[in-house]
């Protein structure tokens, strides 16, 4: 008997890798899949960038930064003409219309077998019920009431509205758990790519060889790194290299103000291997907010099966590995750690921590979810 098929409503196909790609990647090799890249979390504002961006989606097309290959040819791909994270009742009606009118014609030109509307965005939530879609799930990474960037009020009321009509809620985190009904929740915590990231591979040509230590970082340069706990580490320990990977949306200048930090900007996924196994540690530096205390970065896994020392600042998600991981309270015991990092090897421990957690074995788990609706 096939299996069900999928509608999903996610983050932009190609950009930087979530949860809910690594899992549907995997469901897509049985079922086939729909998939809607975002329709926004928050309304655009009087910049360039974001008027550009609205304009993208109202014409429908993919960002330039996006690569939007689907993985093989039961995967459909729709860039959807919307109005980013809709407010009123006119403009939430003309939305769905518009998104309705673009994907109704691909279920039926690709015959989904009693598909299950896939919600990893809560402003998607108008969409339950329009599509012939056999069961809705909400698969929650984030705890959206806290996150950077995001129209707070219209995603809590938009989600508000998901919990009553899901059939099945996923969370990533057992902080997340308790914001759902206990009937209808089920905790998935993230998985890894464990064979990307410890297979070893060369060192990235632009990470620093001059025989000094490096820390590393990556992931987005907001407002949840700890800047002044960064600053106060990074003046201390003068002979070592802090290197940081990703897109910086908040201003970095308290970093780049010393000598021995660099920010590299972004990198492909599949590059980052060739930093996280050379450098000499791993760095987890967060502050204390509700965005963190709910969060199950997709990086601490991939840290801990690159088998270099991780150093963190405390955090719920810690836990499962907190005895393969160095953490910190403040700036004194983050300076003393990375020392002690100095000259670790590659932990094979921690690697043998994480390998059963492989996305493939998270999409098995989804899979079974998904068959019981």
């Amino acid at each position: 008997m096939p299996l069900r098929d999928l509608i999903v409503f996610g983050e932009d196909w190609g950009a930087l890798p979530s949860s809910t790609q690594h899992i549907v990647r995997h469901l897509a090799k049985s079922r086939r899949i729909i998939w809607v890249n975002s329709i926004g979390l928050r309304r655009p504002v009087l910049s360039w960038h974001d008027i550009k961006r609205a304009f993208n989606k109202l014409k429908g097309g993919a960002p330039k930064t996006v690569q939007a290959h689907p993985p093989n040819a039961n995967f459909h791909i729709i860039n959807p003409r919307t109005l980013p994270a809709p407010r009123s009742r006119v403009e939430r009606w003309l939305a769905t219309q518009l998104l309705t009118a673009q994907i109704k014609p691909v279920i039926k030109r690709t015959g989904l077998h009693e598909p299950v509307l896939w919600l990893s965005l809560p402003t998607a939530v108008d969409m339950a019920g329009r599509l012939g879609e056999s069961a809705l799930v909400y698969y929650c990474g984030d705890d959206f009431s806290a996150l950077a960037g995001v129209d707070h009020q219209t995603v809590s009321q938009r989600e508000q509205e998901l919990i009553t009509k899901a059939d099945l809620i996923m969370v990533a985190s057992l902080a997340l758990v308790q914001r759902f009904p206990v009937h209808k929740t089920q905790l998935l915590p993230h998985g890894v790519a464990f064979s990307h990231f410890s297979t070893p591979v060369p060192r990235a040509a632009d990470l620093p060889n001059d025989g000094r230590p490096v820390a590393g970082f990556y992931g987005s340069l907001s407002s949840w790194l700890d800047l002044e706990l960064l600053v106060e580490v990074i003046s201390q320990l003068p002979n070592w290299h802090f290197i940081f990977i990703g897109k910086a949306v908040i201003n970095t200048e308290p970093l780049t103000q010393f000598s021995n930090v660099t920010l590299l900007g972004e990198r492909p996924h599949q590059q980052l291997p060739s930093y996280n196994q050379h450098w000499s540690a791993g760095l987890l530096p967060f502050c204390d907010n509700p965005q963190i205390q709910a969060c199950n970065p997709l990086k601490l896994q991939e840290y801990l099966a690159a088998g270099r020392p991780v150093i963190s600042t405390p955090f719920p998600a810690l836990k499962p590995y907190q005895h393969l991981i160095q953490i910190v309270p403040n700036a004194a015991h983050m300076v003393a750690a990375l020392e002690q990092a100095r000259l670790a090897g590659t932990n094979r421990e921690q690697q043998q921590a994480v390998a059963q957690h492989s996305w493939a074995a998270r999409a098995l788990q989804v899979s079974e979810w998904l068959e019981q609706l």
